[in-house]
């Protein structure tokens, strides 16, 4: 038997092997439970990172476990293709995107098998194909059929760089692209939307099925949806325009003083008064250049125009002034507030700043508040006054009696009625670039927006287009494309020309897993539902609520259409830590340092201006110059080794610091498991067959030392079942796997049939964490069929029950030593057995014993008096 563990040869050996036998094929028999293992999929930028690595290794993982466990096991891969970057590399590179995606995916799938995950490459799928695409156009028209997807004049976030709208979500807390970087523009385009606000309350409710998520995830998709309940409340202009405003607060009516509408607000323009209008128009044009951040920013100061126009409180027939303010957005409630501040500091802010009235309604306990003396607004509890009907009543921040009583009058009175509202947006899914998914509408000037017949899908993207970066979307500069006559009428019209939002493709990509195949259909829904949920989803924590949240909408709309059974795509989600790289940096200037150009590690120091360097671990990244590649990874100690690392550093939800010096602790392992083995093989030459290794005789008549190395086998076999069970704790259970392999190790017991089956067991149960040195092994050993073939092993009861337990010997608390004693003993033998010993007799003899301690199981300890 080969002697010396080679991973570069055996893993390439094994991958092809594998490849040929059609291994990871995924199983349809019926009679097995199914388990659908789902990583999510990648960009395909062209190379993997260790964050790749780490998420493919857990999936793969879980997958090879559960079906040793008899489960069909489902376990796909894909490429979230389309997106700016490849546009971006057309434009750089001069080559088509389509060129420059596809080598990336070719790159990138050879990587992933130099891994050994066990997908299924029968069921890949590409969302920039247009097999793909075609089903993402058939579900657009879905939507649009639904009364789900609308096209409407709005005011979006335009990055600068990338020439393109984004949606809320793409915008980060500085105001920023996601992607680019980019300080976002404020610019009023004709969008396409998807209403996903129609199913706010659903997906908002629906959060409580998912008990298998984290819950700071769902958490984070609450606070997105943001419901809140109130009133819904009509104020009406002098001119007899109505005004709706949506508050959490009715019961404060009777103190709203003024109006604050958005800029954007569509009455602005009738309300301003010709004094007026230029000091509105260039405030309009000011608030039209900041982001939203910018606008509703905490403590900044408040700004706004009076429009010169007022409005009627319709609660107690007030006159109030209409003012526009930037903190009032136009996509976020009605873009109307009112305004009452005596109750909100925002309010009060603005009211201090513009000399407007304030009236107190809420006048807390022990207090008389008098608006023109207050110097903060009371948000909180109290009593109602100067409110008409609801005066006495007692109030509060939190929902309570006196917003009941508000809902309960206006809608009695026909001005309002109790409803709720949501943080949550439609989504905007129009982008103005190239390499995307086609709307399939055609805009007709009879007709208006008609929708590309589905005979006619897919709409493909033109080859024959300039990137320049620069203006409009290269498919708009192309009128041989674009012009085309009218599907429902044939008079000239032109085809829309922006494509949608990448995370369209990625918010139903797991329900053409199933079928990926078929060309009749989007997916069978029979196939589909057989595998969906998805049993156990794994992916990065940033996608908590862009990709989660828009793949839940999907899930529930195709659902309401009758394709799918199900209410929640995703049954548990595991959100696993980054991989962060040993990173050197000038505390000074912030500035990252390239590791090779560092003189002394013992103590680094910048090579440019000799001060000393920061050392810490941060996520991996180009720019930080910390990156392991995990190429440089397998080829130098291989990949079961890179697998094991991964898995064995920290928690699957924790972040994981790469250190060379684990790495290698994981290669001397796996070694260890390869001499161990080979010895075994080597004297007891070829095994056989699968069940030769059995253990047939009985455990009450094994010696001492096999019962003893039983235990450690069975020990190991229940607790790394329990680690991969629930929370997946591989880091755990690879220590489970040590301790059997030293077991072994140190076993007097070699010859016989126990040390067999540790050796057995050994193999498979490490077999999901390194698949290709445990196949070579258990090939080794004479088995014929493929170890990712054999069930996992059962714990044998009996075999965990201790003859003998080890009792510690204490006097005074001290530990004088151990003796072996029946697991069976009583408190009262436990003492007795212990008085008896040598260790006991040499500290004790002549002594008074004052008192005996006995903890059953574990110790004996002798307080002297």
């Amino acid at each position: 038997m080969e002697s010396r563990y080679n991973p570069a040869e055996i893993e390439e050996k094994w991958q092809k092997d594998w490849a040929e036998q059609g291994l990871y094929k995924t199983s349809e028999d019926p009679s097995k439970p199914k388990f659908y293992a789902l990583s999510m999929f990648p960009y395909p930028s062209g190379n993997l990172h260790m964050g790749h690595v780490r998420v493919y290794t857990i999936v793969d993982v879980i997958a090879r476990i559960r079906r040793m466990q008899g489960y069909r096991v489902l376990n796909p891969m894909g490429w979230d293709a389309f997106g700016l970057p490849a546009e971006n590399a057309a434009i750089e590179r001069g080559i088509h995107p389509a060129r420059w995606t596809y080598q990336n995916i070719d790159q990138m799938r050879q990587q992933l098998n130099q891994l050994g995950i066990s997908f299924d490459w029968e069921r890949e799928v590409t969302t920039c194909s247009p097999d793909y695409y075609r089903w993402t156009q058939w579900i657009f028209l879905q939507f649009f059929q639904a009364g789900l997807a609308y096209q409407k004049e709005a005011t979006v976030n335009w990055d600068p760089i990338d020439q393109t709208v984004l949606a809320n979500e793409q915008v980060d807390s500085e105001g920023r692209s996601w992607r680019s970087g980019a300080k976002v523009e404020r610019k009023q385009l004709r969008q396409w939307f998807l209403k996903i606000t129609d199913y706010a309350d659903q997906l908002l409710t629906d959060l409580d099925q998912l008990s298998g998520w984290p819950e700071k995830v769902r958490l984070m998709q609450a606070n997105w949806i943001g419901k809140s309940t109130g009133a819904q409340v009509t104020f009406t202009t002098e001119a007899g325009d109505e005004i709706i405003v949506f508050t959490t607060r009715p019961d404060t009516l009777w103190g709203a003083t003024f109006m604050v509408l958005s800029p954007e607000h569509p009455l602005v323009e009738k309300l301003t008064t010709k004094k007026q209008a230029k000091a509105i128009k260039a405030y309009q044009e000011a608030a039209a250049a900041k982001s939203d951040i910018d606008r509703t920013a905490e403590g900044r100061e408040k700004t706004g125009v009076w429009t010169g126009s007022y409005a009627i409180n319709p609660v107690n027939e007030a006159k109030i002034p209409i003012w526009i303010a930037d903190y009032v957005l136009m996509d976020y409630g009605t873009g109307a507030i009112m305004a009452v501040p005596a109750h909100d500091q925002r309010d009060f802010e603005f009211a201090r700043r513009f000399n407007l009235p304030i009236q107190a309604v809420v006048q807390p306990a022990g207090e008389t508040l008098d608006g023109a003396t207050m110097t903060a607004a009371h948000p909180g509890d109290g009593v109602m006054v100067n409110s008409g009907p609801l005066d006495g009543i007692p109030a509060g921040k939190e929902k309570g009696q006196s917003v009941e009583a508000a809902i309960q009058w206006l809608e009695k009175h026909g001005k309002g009625k109790g409803t709720a509202n949501y943080r949550l947006r439609d989504w905007l899914i129009s982008r103005q670039r190239y390499w995307g998914t086609p709307i399939p509408i055609i805009h007709c000037p009879q007709c208006g927006a008609v929708p590309v017949p589905e005979t006619d899908l897919p709409v493909r993207l033109p080859e024959d287009v300039e990137f320049s970066g620069r203006g409009a979307s290269p498919l708009a500069k192309l009128a041989s494309w674009m012009n085309v006559p009218c599907p429902t009428c044939g008079t000239a019209a032109r085809r829309e020309t922006d494509t949608m939002d990448t995370f369209i493709d990625s918010s139903w990509y797991f329900l053409r897993y199933p079928d990926a195949k078929n060309e009749q259909q989007v997916f069978d829904p029979e196939k589909t539902n057989r595998w969906m949920p998805v049993d156990q989803y794994v992916g990065g924590i940033e996608h908590a609520i862009l990709h989660l949240l828009y793949s839940r909408f999907f899930t529930k709309v195709l659902r309401d259409r009758g394709l799918l059974n199900c209410d929640e795509p995703f049954q548990r989600l595991l959100t696993q830590g980054m991989v962060q790289g040993k990173t050197y940096k000038n505390p000074r200037t912030g500035k990252y340092v390239i590791p090779a150009n560092i003189p002394d590690f013992a103590n680094p120091t910048d090579p440019e201006t000799g001060e000393p360097l920061e050392v810490v671990y941060e996520k991996m990244s180009k720019s930080k110059y910390n990156g392991v590649a995990p190429g440089d990874v397998v080829n130098k100690y291989g990949a079961d080794t890179a697998r094991m690392f991964i898995l064995f550093k920290a928690p699957p939800e924790k972040d994981l610091e790469w250190d060379e010096a684990d790495v290698e602790g994981q290669f001397r392992f796996l070694n260890r498991v390869w001499r161990l083995v080979t010895e075994f093989g080597d004297q007891r030459s070829g095994i056989g067959d699968e069940k030769s290794s059995a253990l047939h005789t009985p455990h009450s008549a094994l010696s001492k030392d096999e019962k003893d190395l039983r235990r450690a086998i069975h020990i190991a076999i229940k607790e790394v079942t329990d680690d991969l069970q629930g929370d997946y704790q591989f880091n755990t259970a690879v220590s489970e796997l040590m301790k059997l392999s030293n077991a072994l190790t140190d076993a007097a017991c070699k010859n016989s049939a126990v040390y067999a089956e540790g050796i057995r067991t050994l193999l498979i149960l490490l077999a999901p964490f390194a698949p290709h040195i445990t196949e070579e092994l258990w090939h080794n050993l004479g088995y014929r069929h493929s170890i990712h073939t054999q069930p996992w092993p059962a714990v044998d009861p009996e075999a965990l029950v201790a003859d003998e337990i080890t009792l510690v010997i204490q006097v005074m608390g001290k530990t004088r030593g151990t003796i072996q004693v029946p697991a069976s003993a009583d408190k009262a033998a436990l003492e007795q057995y212990a008085r008896e010993s040598e260790i006991a007799r040499r500290h004790i003899d002549g002594k008074e014993i004052k008192k005996v301690i006995v903890v059953p199981g574990k110790l004996v300890n002798f307080v002297l008096g």
